[in-house]
């Protein structure tokens, strides 16, 4: 899958469309995202709410496992762990993801997502998941 497909296929997910999830690198097991912080995102205390960072991490870390599937299946999330490291705050998130093993029918995954502000970066989440590999309709 190159950077161009990676494009179309988040286009086809009207949930990152919405929250602007965009992707930026592309390559066998591996797929970085990025997303502008704006105040739409943020709760109460004004950082971005984890459930934005996990959404995307969880959606980075299924098309990295997408680029290994065997032709005909999706990865789906089967299960899914965060840990927010600290609060989320600055110009835009940056979440890059790896597969670390990839099955038949199921993939180990792994991802950081980091707040950047003025070309500085910060570990904010870490999170992995397990992806199952489930056949197309």
């Amino acid at each position: 899958m190159d950077l161009n497909a990676l494009r179309g296929f988040f286009k086809t997910s009207p949930y990152m469309v919405d929250l602007g999830v965009e992707p930026v690198a592309v390559a066998p097991g591996q797929v970085s995202t990025v997303l502008t912080i704006t105040t739409r995102l943020h709760q109460h205390t004004g950082q971005v709410h984890a459930g934005v960072m996990a959404t995307m991490a969880a959606h980075t870390m299924g098309s990295a496992a997408q680029t290994l599937a065997p032709a005909g299946h999706w990865a789906i999330t089967a299960e899914l762990k965060t840990s927010q490291l600290r609060p989320a705050r600055g110009e835009r998130l940056v979440c890059e993801a790896v597969v670390i093993k990839a099955g038949k029918t199921l993939s180990f995954t792994e991802a950081a997502v980091y707040a950047e502000s003025a070309g500085q970066r910060v570990l904010v989440m870490k999170a992995s998941a397990t992806m199952a590999l489930v056949k197309q309709d």
